[in-house]
């Protein structure tokens, strides 16, 4: 029988024996007929239930404390996470979602939840994928596919010094998953400025089976004129000097062309977003604000880089200097590298400091 997993237009039909489950703040552990059990006097909103008790959105929202750590799921499989909805408060790069699989002491995702739903730059720009997408205000949805066997964590940290606020629904189904099925990986990585004549790292240090399956960028671009000639190189299994795969330009990796300029006006940047890929402009002809910021998505949902035993994924800063040469940028980037893989996961880099992390 289906299994319940992988759901698409074609399987909508088909029955199941997975079960459907929910973890928001009106049901903390996700069991069935938990939901809306909250007492008003225990209710982070009972000032606006008061006048209708308990039953009527008594707590629909969670507030972690400054320097806290709060645990937003535990969940015990066989299962999946389908679907995630987050909007927070307070700076997105201040907040740190973390997910453990299976009894796992490190985690498989370590990200500010900005940058793990493609915007980074701490402001909204819609993002309309299959994979991620952000609406208006500041709704955070994903839609990837994240089996467990034996457990689910997922934890967020705050780093700033003030309280967030933060709503937040997880979807997830229990379910049998199949034997080869991989794990759930993202990491971030951010360097300011990128040392001059050298490659900027996405991901390193992958040891096992899987496949690689995204990529977001956020770009803050030092100099004036195009800054996107640089190629995505991706080494697999043992590759040494040279890679197995080698993009011939940043916009070609993102799916665009000739700077992502309007191909009339020639004086613009258009911004897009579709299924697979997506780019935009982020505003800064306002008062104090500097540099050319950019945000870059591309899902290799149809297309990902399968590896065997090790992965590293890097791409250039190349931008132009006189007499048409090439000039090594230094640029500000960050970076979300999401792929899946067999346990156990290597340890990550250290996440950057607070101030590190902090967009000026």
């Amino acid at each position: 029988m289906f299994d319940g997993l992988n759901m698409n237009m074609g399987t909508l039909a088909l029955l199941s024996n997975a079960q459907t489950r929910s973890i928001s703040p009106e049901n903390f552990t996700g069991e069935k007929g938990k939901g809306g059990m909250c007492e008003l006097e225990d209710g982070i909103a009972k000032a606006a239930a008061r006048d209708l008790g308990k039953g009527w959105k008594v707590n629909p929202y969670i507030r972690i404390p400054a320097k806290d750590t709060f645990e937003i799921a535990d969940i015990d499989g066989p299962g999946a996470i389908q679907h995630i909805w987050l909007t927070p408060t307070g700076t997105w790069r201040y907040l740190i979602i973390r997910m453990y699989w299976d009894g796992q002491e490190t985690p498989s995702v370590e990200c500010p939840i900005g940058d793990f739903f493609c915007a980074g730059w701490n402001e909204y720009a819609q993002i309309n994928s299959l994979a991620v997408c952000v609406n208006p205000g500041s709704a955070f949805n994903c839609y990837w596919t994240m089996p467990f066997r034996k457990k689910c964590r997922i934890t967020l940290e705050n780093l700033a010094e003030d309280d967030v606020t933060v709503y937040y629904q997880i979807d997830y189904t229990l379910t049998e998953v199949p034997e080869d099925s991989a794990y759930f990986h993202a990491q971030f990585r951010r360097v300011n400025p990128l040392p001059y004549k050298e490659d900027y790292v996405i991901l390193d240090g992958v040891k096992g089976k899987g496949q690689y399956v995204g990529t977001y960028l956020a770009w803050g671009v030092n100099n004036n004129n195009w800054w996107g000639e640089g190629e995505i190189k991706f080494f697999l299994d043992g590759d040494g000097e040279y890679p197995t795969i080698c993009g011939t330009g940043t916009e070609d990796y993102f799916c665009g062309s000739y700077d992502f300029e309007d191909p009339v006006t020639h004086d613009r940047y258009v911004s897009f977003s579709t299924p697979y890929t997506g780019f935009h402009e982020i505003r800064t002809d306002r008062l104090n604000h500097v540099q050319k910021r950019f945000g870059m998505y591309r899902f290799h949902i149809t297309d990902p880089v399968r590896f065997e035993k090790d992965l590293k994924v890097t791409i250039q800063a190349l931008g132009w200097r006189d007499k048409g040469r090439y000039l090594p940028l230094q640029d500000d980037i960050a970076s979300v590298a999401f792929w899946y893989q067999t346990l156990p996961t290597t340890p990550f880099p250290k996440l950057p400091e607070k101030d590190y992390l902090e967009i000026i």
